[in-house]
């Protein structure tokens, strides 16, 4: 899990050396996290899927594999769209680490460690994502820009030989012939499934912050391949093929609020993220250093109540601490939504520490509630679609949000908007993502109610 999370932070550090490095415009070297971000959407679920097909040890080690050699790809790379197809290839790579050490655990701890173990991978997502800047800031620093790449190298290897060591050998052998793959994949639903995510992220994506006409071409394209999908998967499971995705599961409440739960969260801890560095620099008006500084509070706090927050989840349950963990969110993001700007520095800490917090929590006990009850067949295809929602709220979150604050700042130049200007933005942005919480919290409560009625009609 560390890995594929540095390495989503740290070429963000290289931007602008590589700009320089490669004589390019700053849009085309944005396509270096575009390539790696588009190819884990887009491809997530369907390495999910094989690997319930396959067997997840055997393609866990293959995703190391690759991740570690296209990272040596990214290192040497002689021109900027060899470096771009080389993340790209990275992407799958990460797609495979992440959706399957999620879905290892269900196969490799006990049940009743199952929150503990959700949240030291929580933790160790939130080291990536925190220690990437600086990590990629010092490595340019004293070894230049292709050391942020090859530094993944030995961290490849390492987790090689300790997946190959440690974890379990399949159960399931891999089918025999390419034609038996074939009846068991679902290629054309991966195909599908494939385009219609890379149309909706590009539609969020593209456009530096508008939204034209060929964002709205893309969304539309997005909206069709969805009906598209849902289409091509009623068939397979009619024909008692092997379909990409059953949509027999959504009818499963808990994984069904816990897809959208994630999502909306996502979505909202984005915004944390797009709105803090111009709070912090145009309304606090803080130098540089201390904006960084700063903003790393949030990722510390989830780094360190990770693995705390996974013990309380398999004390008191996975259901209600997703509950709780909604609960301190929304309180957090109520403070940010009223908060002026003369409570200074500790009026956005305390209320991003809250946030962070329960959203470790959250992200515990949401994922323990859908990962422990699945059967082994479809673990694969579920850890791939909770890694897919956030995402998904994450993509929406930089975009959707991103406009919120935008318009809610009254300023077509957002670097140059007055600290008024900025302060007020904020306050709307976080209104709005209370409302997403609160929608989150009814379906959590929702989800709650059905499974206790289960329970006592249950003989």
């Amino acid at each position: 899990m560390l890995m594929p999370s540095l390495d989503t932070s740290i070429a963000n550090a290289g931007l602008p050396t590589l700009a320089q490095a490669f004589t390019a415009s700053f849009q085309a070297v944005q396509w270096i996290v575009l390539a790696y971000l588009l190819a884990i959407t887009t491809l997530i679920v369907g390495v999910g899927r094989f690997s319930d097909i396959t067997g997840r040890r055997r393609l866990l080690l293959a995703g190391i594999v690759l991740f570690t050699v296209a990272s040596v790809l990214c290192g040497v790379a002689p021109t900027l769209w060899f470096l771009i197809a080389a993340r790209a290839a990275q992407g799958l790579g990460a797609a495979v680490m992440m959706a399957l050490t999620m879905a290892c655990v269900s196969e490799t701890v006990p049940k009743e460690k199952t929150g503990s173990t959700m949240g030291l991978l929580g933790t160790m997502s939130a080291i990536g994502t925190t220690l990437g800047p600086s990590l990629g800031g010092l490595l340019i620093a004293g070894l230049g820009w292709r050391a942020i790449f090859l530094v993944n190298v030995p961290l490849g290897i390492l987790n090689f030989l300790l997946a190959h060591r440690y974890l379990p050998v399949d159960r399931q052998k891999p089918k025999a012939g390419r034609a038996s793959f074939g009846a068991s994949f679902d290629n054309t639903g991966m195909l599908v499934l494939a385009l219609t995510l890379a149309a909706y992220a590009l539609a969020m994506t593209i456009g530096r912050g508008r939204f034209g006409a060929l964002n709205m071409a893309l969304l539309l394209a997005a909206v069709l391949g969805v009906a598209l999908f849902v289409r091509i998967e009623e068939k397979a499971e009619a024909k008692a093929a092997s379909p990409l995705i059953r949509l027999a599961m959504f009818r499963n409440p808990v994984l069904s609020a816990s897809l959208a739960m994630s999502t909306l969260v996502s979505t909202v801890m984005m915004s944390t993220l797009v709105v803090g560095p111009f709070y912090l620099s145009r309304a606090l008006g803080l130098e540089a250093a201390l904006v960084g500084l700063v903003l790393s509070v949030g990722p510390l706090v989830a780094a360190l109540t990770g693995v705390p927050a996974g013990r309380i989840v398999d004390r008191f349950g996975a259901q209600r601490m997703t509950i709780a963990g909604l609960i301190g969110i929304a309180a957090g993001c109520l403070v940010l939504s009223f908060v002026p700007a003369t409570f200074g520095i500790a009026g956005y800490i305390t209320p991003i520490v809250c946030i962070t917090a329960s959203y470790a929590l959250f992200q515990a006990a949401n994922n323990t509630a859908v990962m422990t009850d699945i059967g082994p067949d479809q673990r694969g295809v579920i850890s791939g679609m909770l890694s897919l929602s956030r995402n998904l709220g994450l993509i929406t979150g930089a975009s959707a949000m991103g406009a919120v604050f935008a318009l809610a700042s009254a300023t077509i130049n957002i670097t140059m908007a007055r600290p008024d200007a900025i302060a007020a933005g904020m306050r709307i942005t976080f209104a709005v993502a209370e409302i997403l919480i609160v929608v989150a919290l009814a379906i959590a409560i929702g989800a709650y109610r059905r499974t206790l009625r289960n329970r006592a009609i249950a003989p």
